[in-house]
């Protein structure tokens, strides 16, 4: 029996990577005309098509992609899962968005059903996975790509580069004359800690500023948590001038916390968060906030997951750069 085509060979054949074939065949992604043309010649050359139904049989694989996440209500989960749609579907494999509400158990479950089912891969947001939680869907051969801002072992991942972003939103309260910073931080056992904390308290120091134990204030990545922090902040006996946010979510729910106890933004007290969601624009004041692109952590995540299923061995990092986005709430 002849050994099928597979999108590698259409890949030599024309020249590109197996990324660029799957953006010709999916027509989610612009292609240049003359390397659209080429793919085009290499497939029918080589007879190509995508049979998914053929290739679970011949893998002992679905064609379902996991996506697990831990809040799908929140906007920057749902562009994610727009991007990976639409980077994957080219390829005959199809997203499945799972919501673990940021429960350990949840997180488990998913893996170890995802497992089960030999799906096609998981791409996952972990929020109280360990890095061991990984070893049985890895070991029977799954492709795992995790998005998050630590690293859970030999794993390929995608994670934010936000230093030079955080570097100019303290420039921006700086400016302001604005010296008392807090956060609105994540919960305490949170896998690998809080990084966007650390981060923020190592590069304050630079600008003569403390965010000091006192001004931090925990809770889980949703908008309740956001109002009750912000409660907290100001009714310490010295109040911040600015408060960062875990991400926008929280800083939403800040918002809804300063309009109650009527606290100026950004008069009063400063605020930004972190992602850039899409109602971040739409509030007022305007949220200003650090961009870290939901559309490219999917594209990252999707090409991962390509090469993977193309046969790399050898996990890879992909660094996704941020952005800070002055808008009017510093």
């Amino acid at each position: 029996m002849t050994e099928r085509v597979t999108m590698a060979d259409v890949a030599r054949v024309a020249g590109v990577s197996s990324a660029t074939v799957s953006y010709v065949l999916s027509g989610k992604r612009p292609v240049a005309p003359e390397t659209r043309a080429a793919v085009e010649a290499a497939i029918a050359d080589l007879s190509f098509t995508i049979n998914a139904t053929a290739r679970s049989l011949r893998t002992g694989r679905s064609s379902l992609v996991a996506l697990i996440v831990p809040d799908i209500a929140n906007p920057f989960f749902a562009q994610l899962a727009a991007t990976l749609d639409e980077e994957l579907r080219g390829l005959g494999l199809h997203v499945v968005v799972c919501n673990t509400r940021a429960r350990r158990a949840e997180e488990q479950a998913l893996l170890a059903e995802a497992t089960q089912q030999r799906f096609a891969g998981v791409v996952i947001t972990p929020f109280r996975l360990k890095p061991n939680d990984f070893e049985p869907i890895v070991g029977a051969g799954i492709p795992v790509v995790v998005s998050a801002d630590v690293s859970f072992g030999p794993i390929d991942l995608v994670t934010p580069d936000a230093g030079n972003a955080i570097r100019r939103a303290l420039e921006e309260v700086a400016a302001a004359g604005r010296r008392r910073i807090a956060m609105i931080a994540g919960p305490r056992d949170a896998t690998g800690g809080d990084p966007r904390l650390e981060q923020l308290r190592a590069l304050a120091l630079q600008f003569g500023m403390s965010l000091p134990r006192e001004l931090v204030v925990r809770g889980e990545h949703a908008r309740q948590a956001g109002a009750a922090g912000f409660g907290e902040l100001m009714s310490r006996r010295y109040r911040p001038d600015a408060i960062f946010c875990g991400n926008d979510v929280i800083a939403i729910g800040a918002m809804d916390k300063a309009n109650e106890l009527g606290v100026n933004i950004p008069a009063d007290v400063a605020l930004i968060g972190h992602d850039d969601a899409s109602f971040a624009s739409l509030v007022r004041p305007q949220l200003t906030t650090i961009r870290y692109p939901a559309a490219g952590v999917g594209r990252a995540a999707a090409q991962l997951l390509i090469e993977r299923l193309n046969g790399r061995q050898v996990h890879k990092t992909v660094h996704i750069k941020a952005e800070f986005v002055a808008r009017s709430s510093v």
